[in-house]
């Protein structure tokens, strides 16, 4: 399971199939740097989406696979 606490670089090396579903919320660069240290809920305040909504698509998306 996806939490709101989990860094975006562990997310995508964990679940690569993730990198499509952030891009889809506006985030656009899933590899740089920061992102590598930064949590979903860091990234859903900085660009401005609903986390709620982000970890429902992610999880919905993991369970799915």
């Amino acid at each position: 399971m996806i939490t709101k606490d989990m860094l975006i670089g562990d997310l995508v090396r964990q679940y690569p199939e993730s990198i499509r579903i952030l891009m889809q919320f506006g985030m656009g660069c899933v590899g740089c740097p920061s992102s590598q240290m930064e949590s979903l809920e860091e990234a859903a305040f900085v660009h401005g989406f609903d986390v709620d909504e982000l970890m429902a698509t992610l999880n919905k998306t993991i369970e799915a696979k």
